[in-house]
């Protein structure tokens, strides 16, 4: 039995990207830092909370490219003479990538107590009726 994947099912047509962005969300590296919480607040409404104590808003970015929201954190070492006996909180940078669905806009980003808030809503969708005229061959 031959195994088929999404895009070259038959009755699937044009679902070859959503293949694609599977493959692509599946090689992200997400690894876990900085932890984050993803919460439905209300039918059609998400927020994406990442813990980024240590980071200013300066330290951040976020970004949507081809779908895919991603949030990069990079901490600016101080230049000062400061010397550590223990140095337990490292200045580290992350990536965290997120694939959004078709429909799904970001909305406002938000810092609060060492907690980046991002607003993402999904639009309501138009349904659409057609009637495809049938030619005569």
């Amino acid at each position: 039995m031959t195994k088929l994947s999404l895009g070259s099912h038959p009755y699937m047509l044009g679902f070859e990207q959503l293949e694609r962005l599977l493959e692509r969300s599946a090689k992200s590296g997400n690894e876990g830092y900085p932890p984050l919480n993803i919460e439905q607040t209300c039918e059609g409404s998400y927020r994406i909370t990442l813990a980024v104590a240590g980071f200013s808003e300066s330290d951040l970015s976020i970004t949507l490219e081809d779908r895919q929201l991603v949030i990069r954190g990079r901490q600016t070492e101080e230049a000062d003479n400061r010397v550590f006996l223990h140095r337990g909180i490292a200045a580290r940078q992350f990536q965290r990538s997120f694939v959004l669905a078709d429909g799904v806009e970001v909305g406002e980003a938000t810092m609060e107590n060492g907690l980046l808030h991002i607003d993402l809503k999904r639009a309501q969708p138009e349904t659409v009726v057609q009637a495809i005229k049938i030619n005569k061959g």
